[in-house]
């Protein structure tokens, strides 16, 4: 008797560890400061930490499941991962239909827009007539331009292709999200202020959730854990920089760029 109680004792508990693991299906993609896949395959950068410290925080075990972009909605519809980040209510809404996803709160803030050489800043969107865009993405505020061939898309296979060609001016500009696009270039490139965003040319808010089909109680311990834990959430969005000045015009810059390039613009006043 004593043996077969421990033998329901040991089921229960391997069965109430397997509950408490989930599989978050993540994008393998370098899109640092959000995310990335280390030399060893390991998923890091901003979305790892503060998912990590929701795991921690919730007693339970995550595991990242890297996947290609487009593999990864079905893959969450399927149930081969039980969550998807990150994701949107507004994202592939036809493909979703009938699948009652759970939605968290947002987790960060992103702006998706044009980068352009700093003499092209302002011209207005009736000069962007060549745009550069990684293969895959849809430059939003642009579709009815591109259908009447006012603006020309130039496929690249990634951003550093797509940096390369705005930056040897073989397009008039290149859209992607920005802090990604400036992280990129202060950070890897080494060449900060060789492109800069140009906030009158059309651009998109938005936000990144994390969302499930089986799991709607994990989502509001997520959303808890979110409202509770707002300062360190806070700390960890400004220690990686993927909110940076995000509603200025300086977005994705580093602040000693911005107060040099206010100064500058204090001096040039007083001069005018």
């Amino acid at each position: 008797m004593k043996h077969m109680l421990a033998a329901a004792a040991l089921i229960f508990a391997a069965h109430a560890v397997a509950e408490s693991t989930y599989v978050v299906g993540v994008e393998d993609a370098r899109f640092m400061p959000h995310y990335s896949l280390d030399a060893q395959g390991q998923y890091q950068g901003f979305a790892r930490e503060l998912l990590d410290a929701f795991a921690e925080e919730s007693g339970v075990r995550l595991i990242y499941r890297p996947l290609p972009v487009d593999e990864l909605l079905p893959a969450l519809l399927d149930g081969s991962v039980d969550f998807k980040y990150p994701d949107n209510p507004s994202w592939s809404i036809s493909d979703k239909s009938g699948h009652g996803l759970h939605y968290s709160q947002a987790a960060v803030a992103y702006v998706d827009g044009v980068m352009v050489a700093p003499r092209r800043v302002g011209l207005g969107v009736e000069q962007l007539k060549r745009l550069a865009v990684v293969d895959g993405w849809t430059p939003k505020g642009y579709e009815a331009r591109i259908d009447t061939d006012q603006v020309l898309l130039v496929g690249s296979s990634d951003l550093p292709r797509m940096i390369r060609q705005a930056m040897l001016k073989d397009t008039d500009g290149a859209y992607y999200n920005i802090v990604v696009a400036m992280h990129y270039l202060n950070n890897v490139r080494t060449k900060p202020g060789a492109l800069v965003f140009d906030p009158k040319l059309p651009h998109t808010r938005g936000t990144y959730h994390l969302s499930s089909v089986r799991h709607p109680e994990l989502i509001r311990r997520f959303d808890r854990f979110l409202d509770e834990r707002r300062e360190d959430v806070a700390a960890l969005k400004a220690r990686h920089q993927v909110e940076v000045n995000l509603d200025s015009e300086y977005i994705g810059m580093e602040q000693w760029k911005v107060d040099f390039l206010e100064r500058q613009k204090a001096r040039n006043a007083v001069g005018g």
